[in-house]
């Protein structure tokens, strides 16, 4: 009788083992993917006018694989998104820059998790009047700072500089400002203020001899042929000369979490950055994570 319990008992042994062993391999199988039932729930992001265009076509794309996943996208530029996060308002920042460069509560800074999901490149922009191929980083500065302010100063027409400046909150003017800007200050007494890459592109093309900066992103299709790029020292900007470091206006594009992000954030985000999007990202201006990568 005793050996046959201890068969009994090795043979219940046994099989739990191998129930055990089962669901073992199954959560490694899901793990940093999730199934269709797993995921779900509500995110909203918020932040960065030049990645919203993405953020969103992401945002509709991920329900596809997860029908019960719903992402919200908001702008407001990437101050706002850093620091929505930062206080629980939202659950992504998007955003130009990192945390560190927007955030507010300098004692929340240490919670915030950056990641990068995309690169971009911004052009400076001018009005079609304008006749000037090229500008240098010095008269860049110049004409921000307030004192170049016409453009025959720069090879071109005998015509006012009228400049459109981004906010202070801008992530794509901080990269302006830490890119192109050097030890100049921008003057924001001279020209007029836009808060959006939308409106920019409005008022550069209303406005006789204007200048201002937009996302790449924002100058595909139509868009490109209603404003004219410039050139930076003689370097066009295209993502061979980004990913090359030749041309030195871009960013990484970052989404940032209260934390290290996790259930839907992280698959959402996963999926921005991942290279069965990659094609998107680059369709839409943008630059995928995996250029970066080669």
């Amino acid at each position: 009788m005793k050996t046959k319990g201890f068969k009994v008992t090795l043979a219940a042994f046994l099989m739990v083992g191998a129930l055990a062993a089962c669901g073992k391999d199954g959560a490694s199988n899901d793990s940093g993917s999730g199934s269709k039932e797993e995921v779900s729930g509500t995110l909203t992001a918020a932040g960065s006018t030049a990645l919203q265009p993405l953020a969103e076509e992401a945002a509709n794309g991920i329900t596809e694989k997860y029908p019960n996943l719903s992402v919200t996208v908001q702008g407001g530029g990437s101050g706002t998104g850093v620091n929505q996060v930062a206080s629980g308002a939202v659950d992504i920042g998007n955003s130009d820059v990192p945390a560190a460069d927007k955030i507010e509560d300098k004692s929340k800074a240490d919670k915030l998790v950056d990641t990068k999901v995309a690169g971009i490149g911004f052009a400076l922009v001018v009005n079609k009047d304008v006749k000037v191929e090229s500008l240098t980083k010095e008269q860049i500065q110049k004409i921000f700072s307030g004192e170049i302010k016409n453009w025959k100063e720069v090879g071109g027409n005998d015509e006012k500089i009228n400049v459109i400046n981004r906010p202070a909150s801008s992530g794509t003017r901080a990269t302006f400002e830490k890119t192109l800007m050097g030890d100049a200050k921008v003057n924001d007494s001279v020209g007029t203020a836009q808060d959006s890459n939308g409106a920019v592109e409005q008022s550069v093309n209303s406005t006789p001899g204007a200048v201002s900066y937009l996302a790449m992103s924002y100058l595909i299709g139509d868009k490109k042929e209603s404003l004219k790029m410039l050139n930076i020292d003689g370097v066009e900007p295209t993502t061979e000369n980004i990913v090359s470091k030749k041309y030195p206006f871009w960013s990484y594009e970052y989404m940032i979490t209260n934390g290290e992000p996790k259930d839907g954030a992280k698959e959402y985000i996963d999926y921005v950055a991942g290279k069965d999007f990659a094609k998107q990202v680059e369709d839409m201006g943008y630059i995928p994570m995996t250029e970066f990568k080669k």
